[in-house]
């Protein structure tokens, strides 16, 4: 069952001062046609004083959000597909962002946990975009207080306007509005629309797609789409901290190999997703990551830009060699993806999203987004730093969070099918070859 949350309060809350009457293009990528859903973040807090004044509370975040939409306005337009089929675009008449205010039965030390499954906190965040395109709000918000007087955040972002790092530099701006730390004029980074640089005219030639595997089709030898479509998913939640991290490395150290924190955790989580499957041997496999863009293209992005600025990068192997092969073999995959990632190979995924509408194929794929890094966890409303930071819904995509009060640890959060998941764990917590 669901938990109990009973929704007390719903409004459109409009930029605070007048903004642009206008519509805007969205680039290449913002319209590719997998963006086309609803970030979920959910952040929870517990009040350090006693005797919060909700009211006061609700109103300031009321006032924060109208405020944040003056400088973020396309937040409070709408999204819709252009006339001529090119593309996305931005409909920008202040219709408003949406605010909820809700009560539930949860307490905090229940997000210290896995959901016990993975729409267990579905109504966290009530009002559920389906399709992006057919006139909802493009910002959701919803503030939920909870029965030992804690509280949790959700907001809801229409990923064709905003990437992570996009959306997590609103959420801070947003904050520190409604705890009068900041000011427009104060205001760093300036948000930057720009979206046109993202688009395949402003680069001056096209490139070959040849080396792009995220985009290749593999032939499903085992019922992976219809696995995960049809099985019970098992939501999971596991902190490594420094010492485990570097535990790994060691291993890869010893075969004369120097890597991150990131190549070396995404390339055992991988190894020990694959491994619990028990797929095909002859199954190809995929790891898809998101990689930052912003200061690998040529200009680099300016700061502030807050639309989608990412690529995915993609290590793919068999099964067979994935699970029998060392970590090292892995954690070169992920590092050798990564490196491939240049001004060119951008330029070739611009060309090949906007040319064909083409999506990553999902057979054989593990999906990874690090959330750790783009500041979720510095997010105050007057209630104090966040103590858990997560999705809405523990899904198939792999998540790696930031863990309250220690920077240097992440939870790896992800949802395995039930048959596998306890074998998962158990290698996932083993640190071994």
């Amino acid at each position: 069952m669901s938990s109990s949350v009973l929704v007390k309060e719903v409004v459109l809350i409009t930029p605070s001062e007048p903004t642009p009457i206008q519509i805007l293009p969205l680039s290449a990528l913002d319209s590719q046609l997998f963006l086309r859903f609803t970030i979920e973040y959910l952040l929870v807090y517990k009040p350090s004083r006693h005797g919060l004044d909700k009211a006061a509370t609700v109103n300031q975040v009321k006032s924060a959000l109208g405020r944040a939409l003056v400088p973020y306005y396309p937040l409070a337009g709408r999204v819709r597909a252009r006339t001529n089929g090119s593309g996305l675009e931005v409909v920008c008449r202040a219709q408003g962002a949406a605010f909820l205010q809700a009560v539930s039965d949860l307490t905090a030390s229940e997000f210290q946990a896995a959901p016990r499954h993975k729409t267990q906190w579905r109504k966290l965040l009530s009002l559920q975009v389906v399709d992006v395109l057919k006139g909802a709000p493009p910002l959701v918000v919803q503030l939920t207080w909870l029965s030992d007087c804690s509280a949790t955040l959700a907001v809801g972002f229409n990923h064709c306007l905003c990437d992570g790092i996009g959306s997590s530099e609103f959420l801070n701006l947003f904050a520190e509005l409604a705890t009068g730390k900041e000011k427009f004029t104060d205001l760093k980074p300036k948000p930057v629309w720009d979206r046109y640089l993202m688009d395949p005219k402003s680069y001056k030639y096209k490139s070959s797609t040849s080396h792009h595997p995220e985009f290749k089709k593999v032939p499903d030898l085992c019922g992976f789409i219809s696995r995960f479509n049809q099985e019970r998913l098992a939501p999971t939640s596991v902190i490594f901290d420094k010492r485990r991290v570097n535990e790994l490395k060691k291993l890869i150290y010893s075969q004369s190999s120097i890597c991150t924190s990131f190549e070396v955790l995404s390339a055992h989580i991988w190894k020990s997703w694959a491994t619990a499957l028990n797929l095909p041997t002859n199954q190809t496999l995929k790891l898809l990551f998101t990689i930052n863009i912003r200061n690998k293209v040529k200009p680099s992005l300016p700061s502030g830009y807050y639309g989608n600025g990412f690529v995915l990068g993609c290590a793919q192997t068999s099964a067979k060699d994935l699970v029998e092969k060392g970590l090292g073999y892995a954690t070169g995959l992920v590092k050798r993806a990564k490196e491939r990632v240049d001004d060119e190979y951008v330029r070739e995924v611009v060309d090949t999203v906007s040319s064909n509408g083409t999506s990553p194929d999902s057979v054989g794929v593990l999906i990874m987004s690090q959330w750790s890094r783009l500041g979720l966890e510095r997010v105050d409303i007057g209630m104090g730093r966040p103590v858990e930071v997560g999705p809405v819904c523990c899904d198939r995509y792999c998540i790696l969070l930031p863990v309250y009060d220690h920077k240097d640890s992440v939870k790896v959060n992800v949802a395995v099918p039930a048959t596998a998941v306890e074998k998962y764990l158990h290698l996932l917590k083993s640190i071994g070859t």
